[in-house]
């Protein structure tokens, strides 16, 4: 409607002889200004639902290296490998009916199939890797926006995952014949190898409902 107000100042300005360029930029003016508090309430809901994702990233990256610890001091890689099958899918649920979003990992060389990204999540990742390549720091990548899915507003956040040497294990260029054995028993389909230290190994994401 607003627009319709402007096309009928035009001509009603453009009737009475004043120039249409000068009113063209009047215009627009006046449409930053009023978009101007939405843009800038857009962006302070961002910054805060980045800062709660955050954290959710935080301790659930926490707890899983707690878990990847004990496991490899117990029973090596093996152990480590039944962690991220078992465990890793059981955090990510906790945290996701604790907080009432979509907590999970995912990444372009995935393992298992249920953590395949979807069409968002492989353009961050791409994203992710084009940043990388200009030298940015993997562990400091994160991604944050609102989109629209089927008319409804999601809030929607990525935080790369670094491959660090300990990560190499299990998904390396060279795998011990116990932790490949094990590996192509669970995961026939694996697709997270050939990893080196620095790599983007894949990501946290969230989905906040809005």
């Amino acid at each position: 409607m607003a627009k319709d107000r402007h096309d009928n100042r035009d001509n009603h300005m453009n009737h009475k002889g004043k120039n249409p360029m000068k009113t063209k930029i009047t215009i627009a003016i006046v449409t930053l200004a009023l978009a101007a508090p939405a843009m800038a309430g857009n962006d302070d809901e961002i910054a805060r639902r980045t800062q709660e994702s955050r954290k959710v990233v935080k301790t659930f990256m926490g707890k899983l290296k707690g878990e990847l610890q004990k496991a490899m001091k117990s029973g090596g890689p093996v152990k480590a490998i039944e962690v991220c099958r078992n465990k890793a899918p059981l955090i990510a649920g906790e945290m996701s009916q604790q907080t009432g979003w979509r907590v999970a990992r995912t990444s372009l060389k995935y393992r298992n199939p249920n953590n395949a990204p979807d069409a968002w999540e492989q353009l961050v990742l791409k994203e992710f890797e084009a940043r990388k390549a200009k030298g940015e720091d993997v562990r400091k990548l994160e991604h944050a926006e609102i989109v629209t899915v089927d008319g409804q507003k999601q809030f929607r956040y990525m935080k790369a995952i670094p491959t660090g040497k300990v990560c190499l294990t299990c998904h390396g260029e060279k795998l011990d014949p116990a932790v490949a054995q094990t590996l192509n028993q669970f995961y026939p389909h694996d697709k997270a190898r050939g990893f080196r230290v620095g790599d983007i190994r894949g990501a946290f994401t969230i989905t906040q409902p809005m």
